[in-house]
């Protein structure tokens, strides 16, 4: 079974993948995601919707994440803080940002899924 520093780096490379099916397991169904736009979206259905609009308007994207702080990690829960760096194509043009991130995992006994991500 996948623990919370697995479950990192799946969640990174799911998104740099681009594909939504790849991230879909490991987004829990009620899970509220806030761009550094300060754009938030509630529940999976919602964040499915922006992540695939991100991966449509973002082309040959790269993500990573470094600087993993863990603040808590338990059988259950698990909260960490992160530097993120992308960079990649929008219209043609390059684009490219970072920032600092704060997520929550919950294991509700089906493996880790992230319930929380803030994006600054």
């Amino acid at each position: 079974m996948m623990n919370p520093e697995d479950f990192v780096k799946a969640y990174a490379n799911a998104l740099a993948s681009q594909d939504w099916a790849q991230v879909a397991p490991l987004v829990h169904d009620d899970a509220c995601v806030t761009f550094s736009t300060g754009r938030v979206h509630t529940g999976k259905a919602e964040v499915e919707k922006a992540f695939r609009a991100n991966f449509a308007a973002i082309r040959n994207e790269s993500y990573s994440v470094t600087n993993i702080h863990w603040v808590t990690k338990s059988k259950t829960f698990a909260a960490y803080l992160f530097d993120f760096n992308w960079k990649g194509y929008i219209d043609d043009k390059p684009a490219g940002g970072s920032g600092r991130g704060t997520c929550v995992l919950i294991n509700e006994g089906n493996g880790w899924t992230l319930l929380v991500e803030h994006l600054g």
